[in-house]
């Protein structure tokens, strides 16, 4: 990773090579995983799921592979952070991306991870979710937002 953000400075990419994807049915899957995530619902998360789902969080080594490891984890991430999210759409190198963001002490909500997905017609196949400040700065990601914001 360290080798990718390196290369990545000494290349910046402009807007015009940044793109959502043009599949609107793959744009219409994480608009649902919004609304899905920020509900809480877990059941309508794993309708969006393959079955053979994986979700990494580097630079953890874990890996979830599969519709109940995912959803299970995500419910531990609910009962541990709360379930009052805001989710707001981003692109990473043409992918779609969400800046996920929990709710604060403050009553605003604070960055928690940037989720970067692959999507395909069989629904979200992969979510690698990133919890790098390095990270979230080169998107120019707010730590905070008031959840206004869309």
């Amino acid at each position: 990773m360290w080798e990718a953000r390196r290369r990545r400075r000494g290349c910046p990419l402009g807007e015009d090579q940044i793109d959502e994807p043009a599949d609107p049915s793959h744009r219409a899957q994480i608009e649902r995983y919004v609304v899905a995530f920020e509900n809480a619902d877990l059941a309508a998360l794993e309708k969006l799921l393959t079955d053979d789902v994986v979700l990494e969080m580097p630079p953890l080594l874990n890996w979830y592979v599969g519709r109940e490891p995912y959803i299970r984890l995500i419910a531990r991430v609910f009962t541990l952070r709360g379930t009052d999210w805001r989710m707001v759409p981003v692109h990473a190198n043409g992918q779609p991306a969400l800046a996920a963001y929990t709710r604060a002490p403050d009553g605003g909500y604070a960055l928690n991870t940037l989720q970067v997905f692959t999507v395909t017609e069989s629904g979200i196949s992969r979510n690698t979710a990133f919890q790098d400040q390095d990270l979230f700065a080169s998107f120019g990601l707010p730590k905070k937002i008031t959840g206004a914001e869309k």
